[in-house]
């Protein structure tokens, strides 16, 4: 499991080819005053696809990307054989920094927490600061993807913690959101104790106490009426069950089909990740040019678009998004009011151990790049002197003296 410098750099040829493509699209129609009720809008994909085709600038981008340090090592995976995983590492200059690994989701990637790094891995007397680990998961960015069916989120964590243990990380803490909430869950139920120290997640999520998982919850929720934030929160996530989630249920039971407009076509690609950017964060101004970046990395990713996509199907029928179990690892939980799904505080309270908890009037989905301010703060406070977590890493305090 030798470690490799990595350095990205797509081939001139991919370029060309990208270029052609976008040359010979075929857009669609659209009707009168659509707006974005019908996803994107033609009018801002036909900016996009002129820009990405005649202005946009991927070796720049494609240099930015290579300031962060990143790297590939062979991870070996139960029953599917040895995998080549791309991920950013980036150490504090404290050794006593606390090791983190910050997992992504989708339409993420690995540079989702490209904000985050300087943030974390800084070091002062007044914050604690981190070792951080970023990871391509496996089917996205330049990581290999699986070849076999059956690798949801059980096969996700053992990734990301063999990639761990094989950076000299025994112990260490986790941070995620969207699929990444799903594998550090499963990270901590199955490594948690022993390995995982305790857990962040900016996307808390769970169905009401149940019985006979959390009984005392249970009672609770039945005599404690919703406060009125609860209600819109819940209000919220019907109407995106309603009007949001198409996609959660084209690529949970037929990705392949999907996967091959998203292969063949860029301005597919294009359109089907943008509506998510636009719809899931909280005004978030989006610049043509980090849109291009960010649709660019799926289109030149190693294995291709479709492969990003079978982590709906395989967790969903493997039974593990909605597995959770309680255990006593520390979590801490943030808030953001744009987040796809929100639920009430004791539901997510009667899954985890939660320790820290914070609400916060901005942000969406991609908190990591939308405020990254924000929940990096969020992090200080749980991990830093006076925190619930502070210390739960032995020897790795995130200050000088540790």
């Amino acid at each position: 499991m030798s470690e490799k410098s990595f350095t990205l750099h797509v081939p001139d040829s991919a370029l060309e080819h990208l270029k052609q493509k976008l040359e010979l699209t075929r857009f669609p129609d659209e009707l009168e005053g659509a707006g974005w009720n019908y996803g994107s809008p033609l009018d801002d994909v036909k900016r996009l696809v002129a820009r990405w085709k005649d202005g946009f600038d991927w070796r720049s981008s494609e240099a930015h990307i290579n300031t962060i340090p990143q790297f590939t090592r062979n991870i070996e995976v139960d029953g599917h054989g040895t995998l080549n995983i791309h991920y950013v590492h980036k150490r504090s200059e404290l050794e006593s920094a606390i090791p983190l690994l910050f997992v992504h989701g989708w339409p993420g990637h690995f540079m989702e927490g490209s904000k985050i790094l300087p943030l974390l891995t800084a070091v002062s007397p007044d914050q604690p600061s981190f070792h951080v680990v970023a990871l391509s998961l496996p089917g996205y960015g330049w990581s290999d993807a699986p070849k076999k069916p059956g690798f949801a989120a059980k096969q996700f964590a053992e990734v990301g913690h063999k990639l761990m243990l094989s950076l000299g990380y025994k112990e260490y803490v986790t941070q995620g959101g969207d699929w990444g909430h799903v594998i550090t869950r499963t990270m901590q139920q199955i490594y948690g104790g022993t390995h995982i120290k305790a857990w962040h997640t900016n996307a808390p999520a769970s169905g009401p106490p149940q019985l006979t998982k959390a009984p005392l919850q249970f009672l609770k929720y039945l005599v404690t009426p919703l406060n009125q934030k609860e209600k819109e929160g819940l209000a919220r996530n019907k109407k995106f069950r309603e009007n949001g989630d198409g996609y959660f249920q084209e690529q949970c039971t037929k990705p392949q089909t999907i996967g091959y407009s998203l292969s063949d076509s860029p301005v597919g690609l294009l359109a089907w990740i943008y509506e998510k950017l636009h719809d899931w964060t909280d005004n978030y101004p989006w610049t043509d040019d980090e849109v291009l970046t960010w649709v660019s990395i799926y289109w030149f990713s190693k294995a291709g678009p479709a492969a990003s996509l079978r982590i709906y199907y395989e967790t969903v029928h493997a039974g593990d998004l909605y597995n959770a179990k309680w255990t006593k690892v520390p979590c801490g939980t943030s808030y953001f009011p744009k987040e796809l799904i929100q639920v009430p505080k004791a539901w997510v309270r009667s899954i985890s151990n939660v320790v820290f908890e914070s609400e916060h009037d901005v942000g969406g989905h991609f908190a990591a790049y939308e405020v990254p301010e924000l929940l990096v703060g969020d992090l200080r406070k749980m991990y830093g002197v006076g925190g619930p977590a502070f210390k739960v890493v032995p020897g790795k305090s995130g200050y000088s003296i540790a």
